[in-house]
């Protein structure tokens, strides 16, 4: 008899918890029907567009890279996702450096953490960025600032000419 009791108490808390959710979902539903009535959601960004982007694949993670886009953040999101993009900017990046020695730990910091992305077993999309060869990138950035001092050198030089021209005094 023991086991019926047992049995009418658990039928009875979920009744219980039942009812709970009825109420809340009650008041969920009422309290949006007056935010409705009351004109709350009448201005809100996107209101009555449709919703565009999410494509015939599904992707579970399409409003983080929607908000990540739209508000222009960096440093947030999937390893895959911010590699790519520091890797596409890397150049520049290098090009802003004066010191071999700096170039070169970062190239190093760069491929660490692409090797350690790849590593993780956390899911998400995979890491495709590849490392840098850091005595290839260090070529290609001598050759770079080569190329930018020969330029510089060469807009100083008809600098020079004008400047003599216009020194000359008619008699």
């Amino acid at each position: 008899m023991e086991h019926d009791s047992d049995d009418s108490d658990i039928e009875s808390d979920v009744a219980a918890a039942r009812r709970s959710m009825e109420r809340r979902a009650h008041y969920v539903e009422v309290s949006i029907q007056q935010a409705m009535r009351n004109g709350d959601f009448d201005d809100l960004p996107g209101a009555g567009k449709p919703i565009d982007g999410l494509g015939d694949v599904h992707d579970p993670d399409w409003w983080i890279r929607r908000k990540i886009q739209r508000e222009n953040l960096t440093g947030l999101g999937p390893a895959a996702f911010t590699l790519r993009t520091e890797d596409a900017a890397l150049d520049a990046r290098l090009d802003a450096i004066v010191s071999e020695r700096e170039v070169r730990d970062t190239l190093d910091d760069f491929n660490r953490r692409v090797i350690e992305a790849r590593r993780q077993l956390l899911g998400g999309p995979p890491v495709v960025t590849p490392v840098r060869d850091v005595d290839a990138e260090v070529e290609r950035w001598r050759e770079r600032r080569r190329a930018r001092r020969g330029e510089s050198a060469a807009q100083e030089a008809p600098a020079k000419v004008r400047r003599r021209g216009g020194l000359r005094r008619t008699p």
